[in-house]
């Protein structure tokens, strides 16, 4: 991870069969396309590559969530359960569709806890949406139970986890709906982009018109088309659509790149007994993107991302501090500072976020998670466990 370590003639070609036809929108113009239909063939790809009935690409990860939420009917004075780990595009494709976040905590898997999930349900709540942040998941299987049980939307946010699979079945077709983003620093990526996968033919007809406008799509005069509901513009470009198609085609090589550079790297750290792991959830095989490590205390966890910094490991992330990714941070949302009125639910109902997370706490501070690179050679690798390992055993 990511993707663009990766960037080569594949690429060029794409892209290069768009610039040549000079056609950068998908839609329309199809005299001058010569036959190629990127974002078109990069839908193929995925959902063949997701073991799905269909996909939708748009224009980014936020994007892909925001289409999945609509298209699940989830507006306002809805609630969607949404993990306290996770990055800040969670809640604001939530918000942007009127519905509102609640936070819950997360557990050892650093995803969403099921026993959280069950209390903060409320006769509001339409959806669930895990998180799989870092490469690993949630535990599925109970989500799935619950939503179930209560007739709620499993919306699995996948967009740090492709490629990773539960239960046999990849990440984010466990779920009614899965997201990706497909941006810089992905796995993979076509440069600024997303993607949704679903098994349901109402919701693939609802997101592929959604994206763009409400077009129906119906017959070959894009201007004639009708819109049978009201829908906004996430589409994708051809360009980034070019990119995607042979980034997801690399993406079996990037996992068996990942899941040997994680594995010298946790075999390495295994000579430091006061580490120890994220729990990966029975029948999940994770995407190896990064390898997320406890330690016993938060401050230790403080000090020994300090001493890693000082030891020259970089890509190291201590998340209980960070803007974009923890909820300590969000002052934006738990404050409700927003340019346009909220409206008086949502501002009721972000409320119920104005409380403490000491589970989440319990767990992610004492959490640092490094980057799985795709570059590094075996020498490379064992030189930095060397130093990770005088790193965290300068402040045991």
């Amino acid at each position: 991870m990511p993707g663009f370590e990766l960037f080569g003639a594949e690429e060029k070609k794409e892209v290069q069969d768009v610039l040549d036809n000079g056609v950068l929108m998908r839609y329309g113009f199809d005299p001058m396309r010569n036959g190629h239909y990127k974002a078109l063939e990069l839908e193929k790809d995925l959902a063949k590559r997701m073991q799905t009935q269909y996909a939708q690409v748009v224009s980014s990860g936020t994007a892909a969530l925001t289409v999945a939420l609509a298209c699940a009917e989830i507006g306002a004075g809805d609630e969607v359960i949404m993990p306290t780990f996770t990055f800040v595009a969670s809640f604001e494709a939530i918000l942007s569709v009127g519905a509102t976040p609640i936070l819950c905590d997360i557990d050892d898997t650093l995803t969403l806890d099921p026993k959280a999930v069950k209390a903060a349900i409320t006769s509001k709540t339409k959806a669930i949406m895990p998180v799989h942040m870092c490469g690993s998941m949630a535990d599925l299987k109970a989500l799935k139970a619950i939503c179930n049980q209560h007739n709620l939307v499993l919306l699995e946010d996948a967009c740090q986890a492709i490629g990773g699979s539960y239960d046999g079945k990849p990440l984010g077709s466990y779920g009614d709906l899965g997201c990706f983003s497909f941006d810089y620093v992905k796995m993979v990526t076509c440069g600024e982009g997303g993607g949704l996968i679903t098994n349901s033919e109402k919701y693939a007809d609802r997101a592929h018109k959604y994206q763009d406008h409400g077009h129906d799509h119906v017959g070959n005069d894009r201007g004639a088309e009708t819109h049978p509901f009201l829908g906004y513009n996430y589409r994708l470009s051809e360009l980034n659509a070019a990119v995607g198609i042979a980034q997801l085609r690399k993406l079996d090589h990037i996992l068996e790149v990942q899941e040997k550079n994680y594995t010298i790297l946790r075999n390495a750290l295994s000579v430091v007994p006061e580490i120890t792991y994220r729990r990966v959830p029975e029948t999940g095989v994770e995407s190896y993107a990064f390898l997320s490590i406890f330690l016993p205390t938060e401050d230790l966890a403080r000090n020994a991302h300090k001493a890693l910094g000082a030891h020259g490991v970089d890509a190291c992330f201590y998340w209980f501090d960070n803007n974009w990714h923890y909820y300590k941070k969000w002052e934006h949302l738990l404050e409700q500072k927003s340019l346009g009125k909220l409206s008086s639910e949502t501002k009721l109902g972000l409320q119920k976020n104005n409380t403490s997370f000491k589970a989440s706490d319990a767990w992610m501070g004492r959490t640092i998670s490094c980057l799985i690179k795709l570059s590094w050679t075996e020498t490379e690798i064992n030189e930095r466990a060397t130093k990770m390992i005088d790193a965290i055993k300068s402040v045991l």
